[in-house]
């Protein structure tokens, strides 16, 4: 990735739950990642294609859209960052879908045991570190290899440091579309 550190993503409709969450961090992780907070899911996909996050905690339960499908077009943003779900519901059915539809890396239900989610956040974090010192090194292994093209190069640091910025939206007309 880049040198900023990475970021966690928290996205519920509700200002108190964000609050709580992101005072609990803050206290429990003073000198950890950066954490944004999101009461509309479409403004967090947005800031999505800006900037890249380690990992992203959604509610199941929201106005606007549900955590499956929001995680879902996360996913298609940002493929790298683990994604978690909280819900006051402990719907076994819906734990199954989001597993399945998103790869749910863990599961967290309302209301929370503080020491439970830091120590679950903090493993998250941990197992996103692993996982891009692993990409990097496949990285470095393929262009030793001479498997990469030197654009090929360039086009994943640019993806890693500002998610999206290889990709263009074509309209049916063959009109390239602009995001705001």
């Amino acid at each position: 990735m880049n040198n900023r550190p990475p970021r966690i993503l928290l996205v519920d409709d509700e200002p108190a739950v964000l609050s709580a969450l992101a005072r609990l961090l803050h206290r429990q992780l003073p000198a950890g990642p950066e954490v944004e907070t999101f009461t509309s899911p479409r403004a967090a996909l947005a800031r999505a294609w800006e900037v890249p996050f380690a990992l992203v905690v959604s509610d199941y339960r929201m106005a606007e859209m549900d955590g499956i499908a929001f995680l879902k077009e996360f996913a298609e943003i940002q493929p790298h960052a683990l994604r978690l779900m909280l819900s006051g519901a402990a719907d076994f059915d819906v734990l199954v879908s989001a597993v399945n539809a998103v790869g749910l890396h863990r599961y967290l239900i309302k209301p929370w045991d503080d020491d439970e989610v830091c120590s679950v956040l903090q493993g998250a974090y941990a197992e996103f570190g692993r996982q891009e010192a692993d990409r990097q090194l496949a990285l470095e292994r393929q262009r030793q290899l001479g498997q990469l093209s030197p654009e090929e190069i360039e086009r994943r640091r640019l993806e890693a440091e500002e998610p999206g910025i290889t990709r263009v939206n074509w309209g049916p007309d063959g009109a390239i579309h602009l995001d705001d």
